[in-house]
């Protein structure tokens, strides 16, 4: 067996785990909801904010790790060393610079600024995985980060879109997030696929591995705005 294919099994393993655990996430817990309807979990906001906030923890951590591997034993092999060139495909995104910038946005504009962050990561991370099962520079572990990563983004922007909807129906942000959940929904003038497909491979991760550090930040000013009394 080829060392590609021996990739693609290996992320295929991954795919199947992780349908694995979610199904039996399913089958031995009822569904997470929160306004406490009949039949599912209810959680509050302070704990909805706490398991974005580790989630996001979680997604950083592997980025930086991703990033660190691939300056170490990738790029000398390609003779990039010294070679800079980062264009981020989020650069359009307007982001607030520094904690005190953060905290004086609105929470519905923080909020939105942290959903466009992660609906923008989500084709480029995967394409990147997809790169990576067919290249001879990265190991198997490496490339099942990859794969880690593009599940990540998706399931904490599932994650804030939930910890949007509670504090919509307690009054403390406005309806005005309601159905952002594309990236034209988002932003209709921004088109960053063709962007991010531009990028080298150097630059996606450490473009992921500074808006992913921009969306933990931004989920912890968040939670200290809306719920002080935790962790503050």
């Amino acid at each position: 067996m080829s060392r590609n294919n021996i990739k693609q099994v290996w992320a295929l393993l991954m795919v199947l785990v992780c349908v694995e655990l979610r199904g039996s996430d399913r089958a031995s817990a009822a569904p997470i909801c929160v306004h406490g309807q009949a039949g599912c979990h209810f959680l509050s906001l302070a704990d909805l904010f706490d398991r974005v906030i580790q989630h996001s923890a979680r997604m950083h951590s592997i980025s930086s790790d991703l990033h660190s591997e691939f300056e170490q034993y990738v790029l000398p092999s390609r003779n990039h060393i010294g070679r800079i060139n980062r264009h981020c495909h989020t650069a359009t995104i307007l982001t607030p610079n520094g904690k005190e910038n953060a905290q004086r946005l609105a929470r519905e504009e923080l909020t939105e600024v942290i959903l466009k962050l992660l609906v923008a990561w989500k084709d480029p991370l995967w394409q990147f995985h997809q790169n990576m099962v067919h290249q001879d520079d990265f190991n198997n572990f490496s490339s099942n980060k990859a794969l880690e990563m593009s599940y990540m983004v998706h399931e904490l922007r599932k994650g804030v879109e939930k910890v949007a909807d509670k504090m919509q129906h307690l009054g403390m942000i406005s309806n005005s997030l309601s159905g952002l959940s594309s990236p034209e929904a988002l932003d209709p003038s921004s088109d960053t696929s063709g962007e991010s497909q531009a990028m080298s491979d150097h630059d996606l991760l450490y473009c992921f591995r500074r808006d992913s550090n921009k969306v933990q930040n931004y989920l912890k000013i968040l939670k200290c705005r809306i719920v002080p009394e935790n962790g503050c």
